[in-house]
């Protein structure tokens, strides 16, 4: 099959591009940096040509309400508009676990408004809702660092690997649309402050954690970023995946 992967070079995209070569498929990366714009439209009609399928795992540059918005719901149309007119048989979404349960997360509706673009777009779908990736922890970690101190919250989440992440959502291009949504989560539930003493244990650098429940962007989220017993759940472990990277 011909795979078109929008957001292709990124941390997710470049791994499903590489999973998808792997398996005998004709993987395409669609970014703006191989001339693809899905925000603006241009360069998807002659990305698109010939696709079976379309993988989008593009993330906007901004976090906060109304870039993230017009960034998704902007690319969705653009998307479904060039897809139509090319025959693609199959677009898949990667969004997160919870998405829906957290409306007072700018970002996070604006991958609801996303979600709903997919569903009325026209094209058969499935939806991968993953939980947060492990290579977020450290970043995470450094925004909240005063000083020597790691100001993080109790906040529970279920962490995968972003291997795993891709591995989920090329298995899903790779078969029937689902038209539904997949859970995918990491094997072990853990607070965040938690994981960042973790991190700390095995790349001790003089900080330590402080668990501080005003701090970091999942301050007052509701718990529901861990899944439920629906999700796939993941093979690698936080600590061991530490030990590698």
């Amino acid at each position: 099959m011909r795979i078109v992967v929008v957001g292709g070079t990124g941390l997710i995209g470049s791994q499903v591009v590489a999973r998808l070569r792997a398996g005998g498929h004709e993987a395409v990366p669609a970014t703006p940096s191989t001339g693809v714009n899905a925000v603006t439209g241009e360069g998807l009609a002659d990305a698109l040509e010939g696709a079976d399928v379309v993988v989008d795992v593009s993330n906007s540059p901004s976090f906060d309400t109304e870039p993230a918005l017009d960034f998704f719901t902007r690319s969705a149309q653009h998307l479904f508009e060039a897809e139509k007119a090319a025959g693609v048989r199959h677009h898949v979404t990667l969004s997160i676990v919870g998405v829906d349960q957290v409306p007072d997360y700018g970002y996070y509706r604006a991958k609801v408004a996303q979600e709903e673009a997919v569903r009325a777009g026209g094209i058969p779908y499935s939806l991968v809702r993953a939980t947060q990736f492990f290579e977020f922890i450290a970043p995470v970690m450094d925004m909240c660092t005063e000083g020597k101190q790691v100001h993080l919250p109790s906040n529970r989440l279920r962490p995968m690997a972003s291997a795993d992440v891709a591995a989920a959502v090329a298995d899903a291009a790779q078969g029937e649309p689902s038209q539904g949504i997949r859970n995918i989560a990491g094997p072990e539930v853990h607070r965040l402050d938690r994981l960042g003493e973790l991190t700390l244990a095995a790349k001790p650098d003089g900080r330590s954690v402080v668990t501080d429940e005003s701090a970091s962007p999942f301050a007052g989220m509701p718990d529901v970023l861990t899944g439920d017993d629906t999700a796939h759940i993941a093979a690698t472990r936080y600590e061991d995946w530490l030990k590698h990277n």
